[in-house]
């Protein structure tokens, strides 16, 4: 059976109550009742409950933390971040995986209400009407992580997307190039998909360029999705001389599509990847990116979210952190 605070009492022989002011740090209690309450607990072995704990301070030190795919390498940095800040404040984490399906992320929104963590750290796809309602009813702040609540007024830590596409495209076109190759996931997805695509548009709009309808590809963020997506542009009537794509994994499938085809990157074709993961250095060109800081990312928005749960004062709950471009062998500049 389970050693009980009942148990390290009588062992102590000192009240439940002393045993409970030990346990939770309280000041008010004599050196040596401490010293012989903690060879107590060390004798008999006892942990605390701490879902009685919980119950009773109204707290249990724990943030559920909703992401699309543990296995993923962009995901997996930006888990890392929240750790480290959670480990820094003394919080455990529960994490879970929602494959970016609405209705288990709004499945394991309740369940992480009901197990009543102290927040809920959320990276996602699309927030909508029935998210932000989920969010509104929690008795626990939510902060989004490299995720976008646009008119939800949810607290979010993010770079600022669109603007990051216009400078990767802008920067290829200052090279020289007028036909360039956009590859992304759905446009549903506010961060990935539109953003980006707004900025890939805004920088031919300013550079005086017309987006041409077969360089722009619009599937699912994949390898094979950036692969199939190079090779089927280049047999166009206007092939493109460089490409932009959504994420990093798509963008090594551009440089494989492209050295398939028999091409040379960069001296034929220019590629620029997004994020910034491990995979930009494995690969061969090594890829140039735009670098979103993941971890930086993750660990700001632990941090957002301890100052919601001990009540500090929040400046700005909509944080944008900086953005640049990290340029390697996949581009001739």
């Amino acid at each position: 059976m389970n050693t009980t605070i009942y148990d390290v009492a009588r062992e102590a022989s000192v009240s439940m109550a002393t045993v409970s002011r030990v346990v939770n740090g309280n000041p008010n209690v004599k050196p040596a009742t401490r010293k012989k309450v903690l060879n107590a607990i060390e004798r008999l072995g006892y942990r605390p409950n701490a879902v009685a704990r919980g119950l009773a301070s109204k707290k249990t030190t724990t943030v559920g933390v909703i992401i699309p795919d543990i296995s993923s390498i962009f995901f997996a940095e930006l888990a890392r971040g929240i750790e480290d800040i959670a480990t820094m404040y003394k919080y455990n984490m529960i994490l879970c995986n929602s494959d970016q399906n609405k209705e288990k992320e709004i499945h394991l929104i309740n369940t992480l209400l009901e197990k009543q963590v102290d927040g809920i750290l959320f990276m996602g796809g699309e927030i909508t009407e029935e998210h932000a309602e989920q969010f509104k009813q929690a008795s626990v702040p939510v902060v989004l992580a490299a995720t976008l609540g646009e008119g939800h007024d949810i607290p979010s830590v993010n770079i600022d997307y669109q603007q990051a596409a216009f400078d990767a495209i802008h920067e290829l076109i200052k090279e020289g190039h007028q036909q360039i190759g956009f590859i992304s996931g759905p446009l549903e997805d506010p961060m990935s998909g539109l953003k980006k695509f707004n900025g890939y548009k805004e920088a031919f709009s300013s550079a005086g360029l017309s987006v041409r309808e077969e360089h722009v590809s619009i599937e699912t963020y994949t390898y094979d999705t950036g692969l199939e997506s190079a090779q089927q542009m280049m047999e166009s009537e206007q092939p493109p001389t460089a490409f932009f794509a959504s994420t990093d994994e798509m963008a090594l499938g551009v440089i494989h599509g492209l050295q398939d085809k028999g091409f040379n990157v960069p001296e034929d074709i220019e590629v620029v990847g997004f994020d910034n993961t491990r995979l930009a250095t494995m690969v061969r060109p090594t890829l140039t990116t735009v670098v979103q800081p993941m971890y930086d990312i993750g660990a700001v928005s632990m941090r957002l979210l301890t100052k919601y749960m001990s009540k500090e004062d929040v400046g700005e709950h909509i944080v944008e952190l900086p953005h640049r471009i990290e340029y390697r062998g996949s581009t001739r500049s």
